[in-house]
This record gives structure tokens, C-alpha cells and sequence, in this order.
């Protein structure tokens, strides 16, 4: 498949509403773990409830990020991001105005929130950027875009820890809905690619055969494995390392300092792989980050706790943080094309869904079973390994498709 780059305005104007989209919607999500102890004493709610919640977001988030993406291939970007904003904003106002105990609880931020994430978060516009770019450019166009992402992860948990402190977490979820609404006027801007990229030689594809033609690849599948363990990591760690840190004796605001580092470093981490991908091997990258991520991991849990691991583990873990991104849709894109981009790597990130609701849920049901979260690091460290190997396998070339017979 040949293709030819044409630069254009739209290009652009749809990488900044990608990062707009994004720095709301991954700000927000950032945050949540910031409110356990304030739902704890206002809801009454356990840590494996809250646990539970933040799994089922990541699972209805993993769920529908296929679907958006579908609607985003067939109908466009924007209206599938508008869509998902306006439930977020539903999800955010049901939390803070009730009901919101029980099973209300579970609805409002583990479903609603959660569906709204799959059209807002990650998956469809770091996919709509990449349909504006070629091959030789996309990591560089979706790196920028997730390293928006890591401004929203920097800011948000320090804005979310001084209003708690000051106005409390009703008010606190008060204030998101006008960040919401930002991210919806946002939105709008996320435009169809036009005809910038220019095939020759290639075979045209229904859906069907586009689906079916990934599950044959091996690749495809392997991908599908990796991103599970990333999924399972970050949501370990986003939503159960305040409680961890509370537990071993260092107070709130390391947790918030953490978690500001690394978004700070995630920006530089997810630039700095966008770079390499343009350079080297996506696959043999994705194995580096994976074996980082165990070492940094073990040195977290297994060293004596203080102030200065947490912020190391904040910087380095925060250059690993979403760098597994650009190379893993640059990946799908490289060997399918863009055509079926953002369902694709949907798909892709259902897999990491799956992974965030077993890291987020077992984190919860640890600790209240054992009065610990070393099982969930340990299980963590073991997935980094199998992570490590399973991409080696990985064949990158492109799928070769002939011409189409009448």
C-alpha cells in the first residue's frame, strides 16, 4: 500500500480539539481515586464498592470504545465525542445530586461515567488524529495528542486536592460540569479526514472483512494480550495508590503530588516514544516500556516507604504512563491501514478495559480480604513480564491486499 501525505488545516484543527477532548476527559478520569475517603464518610460506600464502581467504568468504558469508534469510522469524530460528553456530564450530575448510594452509585460513576469515557477518552480521538496522518508521522501526531492527556493528569488531581480541601467533593464534582461543557464545545472540532491520504492498489473493505481480518492476525491478538496488562496497571495504580500511601503512612497530598508527576512526565515520556516510533521497531518499544514497568513496580513496593520513592515512582512511572499508546495504535495502524482505525484500536482498548476492571477491582477486594494490596502489585509485576515477551512475536508489515477483481 502506497501512500501520499497532503498537509491541510483540518489536519490540525483536529489534533487541537483531539488534545482539548482529551485534557478534560483523562483529567477527569485522573482524579477519581482523590475521592475515596470523601465517599467513604458521605456515601458510606467500602473501598470494594468504590473499587467496584471504577471497574465497571473501566469495563463500560472498554465496551463502548469499540462501539464510538464504529460510529466515529461511519459518522465522524465529533458526533461521537458530543454524545459521550453529554452523558459524562449526566454521570458527573447524578454522583453530586443523587441518588448516589448503592446501586445509583455503581450507575453514575461506574456506568454512565464509564460509557462516556469510551467516546471521550483515548480510543476514538487519538484514532480520528491518526486518519489525518501517514504512517512515517502518526506516532509523532498521536504521541502529542496523549501527551494532552498528561497536562489534564498534572492539573486536574491538583485542582481536585485544593477544592476538596476548600469546598468539599459536592462542589468539587460541581466545577467538572464546566469542564465538561469545555470538552464539548471542543468536541465539534474533531473533524473527518478528507481525501489527504491517497491509495493506490489496495483492495476495498466492507466492515465484516475488516474485523475478520484482524482476528486472523496474529499480531492483532497479541496486541489484545499486551494491553490488557497496561489497562490493569494504570488502574491499579490511578485508583488505589492514595489508599495504598494513606495505609503506609505518608498523608494526602503525596498521593496528589504523585499522581501530578505523572502526567508531568507522561508528556515527556509519551512525546519521547511518539519520536522513537518514527525510528525503530513499535513492538520491540512496547517490550522495553513493559520490563520498565515491572523494576520501577518492585522498587515502589519492596523499598522502605517515603516521600522520595513516591516521587520517583511518580517520574518514572509516569514516563511509562501512556507511552504504550502511540505505538500500539500506530501498530494497528501500520499493518491494517486507517480506514477502520478508530474500531480497531477500539477493540484494542476494550482488552485494556478489561485489564483496568481487574486491576481496579481486585486492588479493592485485596485490601478489604487482606488487609493489603501487595497481592495486586505482585500480579501487577508478573503481567509486566508476560507483557515484556508477548510482543516480540509481533509481525509489523503491512497487510499486502490485491486489487479487487470485477
Amino acid at each position: 500500500m502506497s501512500e501520499k501525505f497532503i498537509p491541510n488545516r483540518l489536519a490540525l484543527i483536529t489534533l487541537l480539539a483531539a488534545c482539548s477532548v482529551i485534557l478534560i476527559s483523562m483529567g477527569l478520569r485522573q482524579t477519581f481515586g482523590l475521592f475515596f475517603s470523601a465517599f467513604e464518610e458521605g456515601l458510606n460506600c467500602t473501598r470494594t464498592e468504590f473499587g467496584l464502581a471504577i471497574g465497571l467504568q473501566m469495563i463500560f468504558w472498554g465496551i463502548f470504545a469499540p462501539i464510538f469508534g464504529y460510529l466515529a469510522d461511519k459518522f465522524g469524530g465529533n458526533k461521537a465525542v458530543f454524545i459521550g460528553f453529554i452523558i459524562f456530564g449526566l454521570g458527573i450530575y447524578m454522583l453530586y445530586a443523587g441518588p448516589n448510594t448503592g446501586i445509583y452509585f455503581q450507575i453514575s460513576l461506574g456506568l454512565l461515567v464509564g460509557v462516556a469515557l469510551g467516546a471521550t477518552a483515548m480510543s476514538v480521538p487519538v484514532s480520528e488524529v491518526g486518519k489525518h496522518f501517514p504512517n512515517e508521522k502518526r506516532t509523532i501526531a498521536t504521541g502529542i495528542v496523549t501527551a494532552a492527556a498528561s497536562v489534564g493528569y498534572f492539573l486536574a488531581p491538583l485542582f481536585t486536592q485544593y477544592s476538596l480541601g476548600n469546598v468539599g467533593w459536592e462542589q468539587t464534582l460541581k466545577y467538572f460540569m464546566y469542564f465538561i461543557l469545555f470538552g464539548l464545545i471542543a468536541s465539534v472540532f474533531l473533524l473527518s479526514k478528507k481525501d489527504e491520504i491517497l491509495k493506490t492498489d489496495v483492495k476495498k473493505q466492507n466492515f465484516t472483512e475488516a474485523m475478520k481480518e484482524a482476528f486472523s492476525h496474529k499480531g492483532y491478538i497479541l496486541l489484545l494480550a499486551g494491553f490488557f496488562v497496561c489497562g490493569f496497571q494504570i488502574t491499579l495504580v490511578a485508583t488505589h495508590v492514595p489508599g495504598y500511601l494513606q495505609d503506609r503512612g505518608l498523608g494526602g497530598w503525596t498521593a496528589t503530588i504523585l499522581l501530578a508527576l505523572i502526567g508531568l512526565f507522561n508528556i515527556v515520556g509519551t512525546l519521547g516514544i511518539g519520536y522513537l516510533g518514527t525510528k525503530y521497531s513499535k513492538k520491540i518499544l512496547l517490550s522495553i516500556l513493559y520490563f520498565l514497568r515491572a523494576v520501577i513496580i518492585s522498587i515502589f513496593i519492596f523499598f522502605p516507604p517515603s516521600i522520595y520513592i513516591s516521587i520517583f515512582f511518580g517520574i518514572t512511572f509516569g514516563l511509562l504512563w501512556l507511552s504504550t499508546v502511540p505505538p500500539t495504535n500506530g501498530i494497528v495502524a501500520q499493518i491494517f491501514g486507517t480506514k477502520y482505525l478508530s474500531t480497531l484500536f477500539g477493540i484494542v482498548f476494550f482488552s485494556h478495559q478489561v485489564g483496568a476492571f481487574a486491576g481496579s477491582f481486585l486492588g479493592g477486594y485485596f485490601y478489604d480480604f487482606f488487609g493489603s494490596y501487595n497481592y495486586a502489585w505482585y500480579i501487577a509485576i508478573a503481567l509486566s513480564i508476560f507483557a515484556t515477551l508477548v510482543h516480540l512475536p509481533i509481525n509489523e508489515k503491512p497487510i499486502v491486499r490485491a486489487v479487487k477483481e470485477f
